[in-house]
């Protein structure tokens, strides 16, 4: 129990800033799938899609497609990955009209998964070497989320769970702050390869914000 409100303490903490801060913001909709083949004990492929859109659905704001390869070691615990995205942006220049932004982008990785009983954590460290139209850019992300087991649904795997992470995103060069992200949601183990999540992440940049509700499904193969 007590190592239950540590971490309930932990993820308050990560989630305040972003209630502390008036910001005015909009609610969007974003419907994702990530997807991870392992092709061995060693190896995996990782394969993702995010429609993002700047309302409930049709008012696209980003596609993003991103796919890469990864290695496990320490008993599967920790993933070392290379990847690349493709990042297709639709940007307001004002209140009516559009630019299109094309973004390709290689990053590099590293998960590293712990449990504090049966609750999971997992830190992500990302690098990414980001070419938008004409110009380079390079950001640091670092990502942690945890899975806290609620409730299972007859004697099968199907298991209702609570999601939370928080994502701070850091530039190379100024402004180097670039956004935050924090996320709360509830899943559900459809089963032992299938779960989808249900959730409300809130944005925040360095001037302004947005809501965005989170549709999820991830498949192991």
């Amino acid at each position: 129990m007590k190592k239950f409100i540590g971490l309930a303490a932990l993820i308050f903490t990560l989630m305040l800033p972003n209630y502390s801060i008036g910001q005015d913001s909009n609610l969007g909709n974003w419907l994702i799938y990530f997807g991870n083949k392992k092709l061995n004990d060693k190896w995996n492929i990782h394969h993702e899609v995010q429609y993002r859109n700047y309302n409930a659905i049709g008012d696209l704001e980003q596609l993003l497609l991103r796919s890469g390869l990864g290695y496990s070691f320490n008993e599967g615990k920790n993933n070392v990955l290379l990847g690349y995205g493709f990042i297709a942006s639709e940007n307001y220049v004002d209140d009516e009209n559009k630019v299109n932004v094309n973004e390709h982008r290689i990053y590099q990785q590293f998960i590293s998964t712990q449990f504090i009983g049966k609750v999971k954590l997992s830190h992500r460290y990302r690098f990414e070497q980001r070419f938008v139209e004409d110009d380079f850019k390079m950001r640091f992300r670092y990502f942690l989320t945890t899975n806290i087991p609620l409730f299972k649904v007859g004697k099968d795997l199907n298991q209702v769970y609570l999601s939370a992470y928080n994502e701070i995103f850091l530039n190379s060069q100024s402004a180097v702050f670039d956004r935050n992200r924090t996320y709360g949601g509830l899943g559900y183990h459809i089963n032992k390869g299938i779960k989808v999540e249900l959730g409300y992440m809130n944005q925040f940049f360095e001037v302004g914000g947005r809501d965005q509700i989170n549709m999820i499904a991830f498949v192991n193969f």
